[in-house]
């Protein structure tokens, strides 16, 4: 008998005859993941299996596997070959302690296997009771689960424990995105969830130095670290947005303030994802949030782009992101107490319904393009790594 992990993929199911290729994928990242340990990774028939590792470094592995998408679950699991002797003999020795209710799932893929689910689970059922005379049989809600596969290469696991993984897809399975990383709640948020859609992420940032402090830099690069955990490695783009800034306050109405420097900073990522092989641009947007988030200046600012914009946290409203955000372990970072550039020139009364035509009106009085190749020639790269 062997101590393994079977590891469960959802959403690959549901693919074609490119299903391989995200298995390939999923399997790629799995390894890295667990890059410094001793483990096996193999597959058999809708289960990752690993095996061969150090049991006292079961807790790491399995918390490691909990963050890569695509895995929905990771089942410690005791392994050994197929016979019904083995079988009875393993159920036989299971702790119910402090247990009053159980259930028998068995999952019969190999179909040589010569009695029928429903058949060894009633058998198994009888094994358990026949030893623990004071527990109970309860189909729907038990306390324990005994789950037995019995799988095509001749081997049987056995399980009552399950821990839930991030689900999603592979990450790299849905190409390369630039995310807009503030020091908010919202954005690490939208990159979390883009990466669960397989999108593998750099980030930018826009700091305006000294109106925002140097702990305000280092808050995102955190965020940015935290994210990792979850996507491995992030190329982290920081831009001064001093001068730019400083510029819009000088010569543009003071309602599209918020407005043209938004239009800016799309613009800059957009030649960042040219310049760096991406194909689209996240935020953390979440509709009528705040002024620069209704509807129609959303639009106002897309259209300075050609790239396609996905906001996924558009339809989230602000308990929700904030549950997520507590999930990833982002939270606490994203409320420390240091502002963004986005808060420095704020006016009073940001325009909630602007128009394409008095943004441009403003921005005559800029030189939008010395201002964006500037800012993006003085970017600071940083390559944050968490394998």
């Amino acid at each position: 008998m062997d101590r393994v992990l079977l590891l469960k993929f959802g959403e690959l199911f549901l693919k074609g005859r490119n299903r391989r290729e995200f298995l390939k994928l999923l399997k790629s990242n799995i390894i890295k993941k667990l890059h410094n340990l001793k483990f096996k990774l193999v597959e058999t028939q809708g289960r990752l299996i690993v095996s061969d590792y150090e049991e006292s470094q079961e807790d790491e592995i399995i918390e490691r596997l909990q963050k890569v998408f695509g895995l929905i679950a990771v089942m410690p699991a005791i392994e050994f070959d197929t016979t019904l002797e083995n079988i009875k003999t393993y159920v036989d020795t299971l702790d119910f302690s402090g247990v009053k209710t159980f259930k028998v799932d068995v999952k019969r893929a190999d179909k040589t296997f010569s009695m029928m689910s429903m058949e060894l689970e009633r058998y198994l059922g009888g094994v358990v009771l026949e030893k623990n005379l004071n527990l109970k049989v309860d189909l729907y809600n038990p306390e324990m689960v005994v789950n037995v596969e019995i799988r095509v290469n001749q081997k049987t696991y056995i399980y009552n424990k399950l821990y839930p993984c991030a689900g999603g897809l592979p990450l790299g399975s849905a190409g390369k995105g630039l995310l807009l990383l503030s020091g908010g709640i919202d954005s690490p948020v939208a990159g979390y969830l883009m990466a669960k859609r397989g999108l593998t992420l750099e980030a930018v940032h826009f700091h305006s130095y000294p109106y925002t402090s140097v702990q305000a830099k280092e808050k995102v690069i955190e965020l940015a670290n935290q994210i990792s955990e979850y996507c491995d490695e992030i190329k982290l783009h920081i831009i001064s947005f001093t001068e730019i800034q400083e510029q819009i306050h000088k010569n543009c109405d003071a309602d599209y303030m918020i407005t043209i420097m938004r239009r800016i900073m799309m613009r800059i990522a957009e030649r960042l994802c040219n310049k760096n092989g991406l194909g689209a641009i996240v935020t953390g947007e979440s509709l009528g949030q705040v002024a620069s988030q209704t509807m129609q200046s959303m639009n106002v600012t897309n259209s300075v782009v050609s790239l396609p914009v996905f906001r996924p946290v558009i339809a989230y409203d602000k308990e929700e992101i904030m549950d997520v955000a507590k999930k990833i372990k982002t939270y606490e970072t994203s409320i420390l107490p240091y502002e963004d550039c986005c808060t420095v020139f704020l006016p009073k009364n940001p325009v909630i319904k602007p128009t394409i035509s008095r943004a441009e009106h403003n921005e005559q009085f800029l030189d939008i393009e010395k201002l964006v190749e500037v800012a993006i020639a003085n970017e600071e790269i940083m390559v944050i790594k968490n394998f």
